[in-house]
């Protein structure tokens, strides 16, 4: 059997092909090559891959993406609706988005940077001490990725609320489904972590009317897609004094344009997509147990809804 590895951008294809093969010597790895040949491929690793894949490789039976989210593949012309999607779960990458979590929550919380700023003026001036209970955390989306990044934050002390679109019950964290109880969820919410999958329903969910209902000096973390956010209501509410902050990694255009509003604005932190990154090993150990389920006819964990976008 045929399998391909197509990455547009932003992983080196030499780098995965080999464990890839290593790990499945049943299979024939190639790497994609842009206006190459068709090789006849039945399996597709990818990462961004290339927009006419589907159609040059029109035999693909499935497709094993190195990320937790597919919206983007989802979009390619030629897409069969007969071809298995399975998206990466965890692989290294919810610990990570746990730690960005933590490392702005207590940025915020903690009052870090009055202090670095205090630095740079050389004053030595300790900040009242914060209660935890004033910092309630709200986790949007309760996956493998919301639901460690709840858990661990949960772990430190902070109130933490979980919503989902579905009921998912995590132990220790109060729980909130649907969009009947989205408004409950965002009254009781000072810091709101987005890890939601974009989707039709939740393109443009971080907005005035939702960011509104959070308490005053509320605190927005997006670590999930830009295209979740209305960036202007944002900037809104972060120049009205409601909202007292956010911390950034994902954008509607990327890299960030130089001259956006957010590289300046001082209540924001901008970081380049780097929240949680695919790591190789774990990567290539999933995506290959996943492969060798598939071809042995077995039920695969991973599998995407396409009616659902995730």
């Amino acid at each position: 059997m045929k399998a391909i590895f197509a990455a547009s951008s932003g992983l080196n294809s030499d780098d995965w092909v080999a464990p890839l093969q290593n790990a499945l010597p049943e299979v024939d790895f190639y790497n994609w090559v842009p206006e190459g040949p068709a090789i006849g491929a039945e399996i597709a690793v990818v990462w961004q891959p290339p927009a006419d894949i589907f159609q040059r490789e029109p035999g693909l039976r499935a497709v094993f993406n190195l990320g937790a989210g597919v919206d983007a593949l989802l979009r390619l012309p030629g897409l069969s609706k007969n071809v298995a999607i399975f998206r990466l779960e965890d692989g290294g990458m919810a610990v990570q988005m746990a730690e960005y979590a933590i490392y702005a929550l207590t940025r915020a919380s903690r009052q870090f940077d009055v202090y670095q700023r205090l630095q740079s003026q050389e004053q030595w001036q300790p900040q009242p001490d914060i209660r935890r209970a004033d910092w309630s955390v709200g986790v949007m989306g309760m996956g493998v990725m919301g639901k460690r990044v709840a858990q661990a934050i949960a772990a430190l002390g902070y109130p933490v609320a979980g919503w989902a679109r579905s009921g998912k019950q995590v132990p220790g964290i109060d729980n909130y489904a649907g969009s009947g109880h989205l408004e409950a969820f965002l009254k009781r919410t000072r810091v709101l972590v987005n890890t939601l999958p974009l989707t039709p329903e939740t393109t443009g969910i971080l907005n005035r009317q939702t960011l509104g209902l959070l308490q005053p000096g509320a605190h927005l973390i997006n670590m999930a897609r830009g295209e979740h956010l209305v960036e202007e209501d944002l900037l809104a509410l972060l120049d009205s004094g409601h909202m007292q902050g956010a911390t950034l990694d994902v954008f509607q255009q990327e890299p960030l344009p130089a001259g956006h509003a957010f590289w300046q604005h001082p209540n924001i932190t901008v970081t380049p997509h780097i929240a949680g990154a695919t790591l190789l090993e774990e990567a290539v150990s999933q995506v290959s147990e996943k492969v060798r389920q598939f071809l042995r006819g077995e039920p695969v964990t991973g599998l995407v809804l396409r009616e659902r976008g995730y």
